[in-house]
């Protein structure tokens, strides 16, 4: 997959499929629109993915927006997706006051477009004033194809980045797998922290303090499944800022691995989060963690052994 990004000056000559997006999260809601993109694509076009830097609201209202993915793991969805393209365009001003029709214009001439694949909800250009039906009104004008894909429910509600991140706020991990179609994860380095877990509770643990502006599962403590490359472990995971222990301590993500034996310091791997075990809260004695993270261990072996069966 090639990425463009840093400029709006990008540019395609081969023929495109194109869906544009914040595409945040990329969960079962866009299902529908990656496979008309994959039929555009066994037809012949290249299929392309359009999205901005930041997300568009944080620049126009000034709302600080935590996100499902940040670039760096979109990036990677979308190429395990099969994507050709994907553009991260700079959300400039220029971009930002843009009138819809030469917004459509500049994308068709620099990405080729033949055809675009968007949601019934779709909207673009300053103010958003444009939409799919001005996105068809300008087709002919243009030379491409419109496609129009409606929604997917769960609940009577429409499938969103704004549904999952609600249900991960609240801690419902599994119910934001599922509106997904994947366990929800974090990626990040392996840092070195106070190694309490390996000294004083005899429970070693690798950290991780993810982006800023990365959303975050509901404080406490998750079973989890843990990859480094090919190779996967299973874990039991902290969401939070360990309160019972000393310090301020940033909010991090604290992971003691099961059946693991090696140094994973400096190394980049992804944290997927399966089930919530309990709420994150301060004991009364370091003694008295190490009992509860025992009995944590306990009933991720257990919750693994009944799911895996």
């Amino acid at each position: 997959m090639k990425y463009l990004k840093n400029t709006t000056e990008f540019y395609i000559e081969e023929p495109t499929v194109l869906s544009l997006g914040k595409f945040d999260g990329i969960h079962r809601g866009h299902e529908l629109l990656m496979e008309h993109l994959a039929s555009k694509k066994e037809a012949g076009l290249a299929a392309v993915i359009f999205t901005f830097n930041i997300p568009p609201r944080k620049s126009v209202e000034q709302v600080e927006a935590k996100v499902l993915t940040t670039n760096e793991e979109k990036m990677h969805i979308f190429e395990q997706i099969g994507i050709d393209y994907l553009v991260e365009c700079p959300f400039t001003r220029e971009i930002m006051c843009m009138e819809p029709e030469d917004f459509i214009a500049k994308i068709v001439h620099q990405l080729h477009v033949k055809c675009f694949v968007v949601g019934s909800d779709f909207h673009f250009g300053h103010n958003r004033r444009g939409d799919y039906h001005m996105l068809k009104d300008l087709s002919d004008k243009y030379g491409y194809e419109v496609l129009v894909i409606d929604k997917m429910q769960e609940d009577k509600r429409d499938i969103s980045s704004t549904f999952v991140r609600e249900e991960i706020a609240k801690g419902n991990i599994e119910k934001a797998n599922h509106l997904l179609g994947y366990h929800y994860f974090v990626t990040g380095e392996i840092l070195h922290g106070k190694h309490l877990g390996s000294t004083k509770l005899g429970i070693p643990t690798i950290n991780q303090i993810p982006p800023e502006e990365k959303l975050l599962p509901e404080s406490g403590v998750y079973v989890t499944e843990v990859r480094l490359g090919d190779r996967s472990c299973r874990g039991v995971t902290n969401v939070g800022v360990k309160p019972t222990i000393e310090g301020k301590n940033p909010v991090g993500v604290e992971t003691h691995l099961l059946d693991f034996v090696g140094d994973l310091y400096g190394k980049v791997v992804t944290v997927e989060f399966l089930t919530r075990i309990r709420e994150e809260r301060k004991f009364s004695s370091i003694e008295a963690l190490k009992e509860e993270m025992q009995n944590n261990i306990a009933y991720a072996r257990a919750w693994f052994e009944k799911n895996e069966s």
